[in-house]
């Protein structure tokens, strides 16, 4: 019996925020690995699911979706997990942090993760430099938002938008590898720290700890997947 779901990813990639998901819903789902070393993400094939090039890509029913953000929504929205639903008074506050998440926050990342894609190499450093502020302003502004234990940011129950955080906040411990990473310290947030501590405990991160070799503390205390194919969002 087929899947509904295909889910390309690469390890430790925003591919484990839509694994962690999907094992969350408890939807059957099958992997298939997109291979950085050999650049697969840049191959005819996977050009046909996103034209982007980018990690991940949700194969559904309804087609190839990407964009984190994008499959978060539609998996909340077509299982009714994880989410406030449409017509829930939590819908419009869910809404705008979920992308405040996507299009700042995540955005961000990237240019830390790729400054030599936004600038000329030798200013790089200056550039990571920059946007660290702003990273560690971003997380004082959710934390303030977790404070207030909304239930989609709240420790008590997970949603889409605590799992694409506590992904985020791994990876801000761990990369760019070769660079200063002393400015990332996750008890300056604490309402987030405990969202992400109880994340730790849930049994789709325990899944996903086995599929991508992330270590027992992959959101608190991370180490580097292993195998490593990939490494990095």
């Amino acid at each position: 019996m087929m899947t509904p779901y295909r889910l390309h990813y690469a390890p430790d990639n925003a591919s484990l925020v839509i694994r962690l998901v999907l094992d969350e819903m408890n939807q059957p789902y099958e992997t298939v690995l997109v291979d950085r070393r050999q650049n697969a993400q840049d191959s005819t094939a996977y050009r046909a699911l996103n034209p982007n090039g980018l990690i991940p890509v949700l194969e559904t029913p309804q087609g190839p979706i990407f964009e984190t953000a994008a499959i978060l929504l539609w998996l909340a929205d077509s299982h009714g997990q994880l989410a406030p639903t449409s017509t829930s008074l939590d819908r419009a506050a869910f809404l705008k942090w979920l992308f405040f998440a996507s299009n700042t926050l995540h955005a961000d990342l990237r240019i830390l993760f790729y400054a030599e894609k936004y600038i000329a190499p030798e200013q790089a450093e200056t550039l990571r430099a920059g946007i660290r502020p702003r990273l560690r302003t971003h997380l004082k502004i959710l934390d303030a938002v977790a404070a207030q234990a909304p239930e989609w940011l709240s420790a008590d129950q997970p949603s889409v938008l605590t799992y694409y955080i506590a992904c985020m906040m791994r990876w801000m411990a761990l990369y760019p590898s070769n660079a200063d990473r002393s400015w990332y310290q996750l008890a300056d947030t604490p309402y987030l720290q405990r969202i992400l501590t109880q994340l730790e405990m849930r049994p789709a991160t325990r899944t996903a700890i086995a599929a991508e070799g992330l270590g027992a503390t992959p959101f608190t205390s991370p180490i580097y997947a292993n195998p490593p194919e990939g490494s990095a969002i």
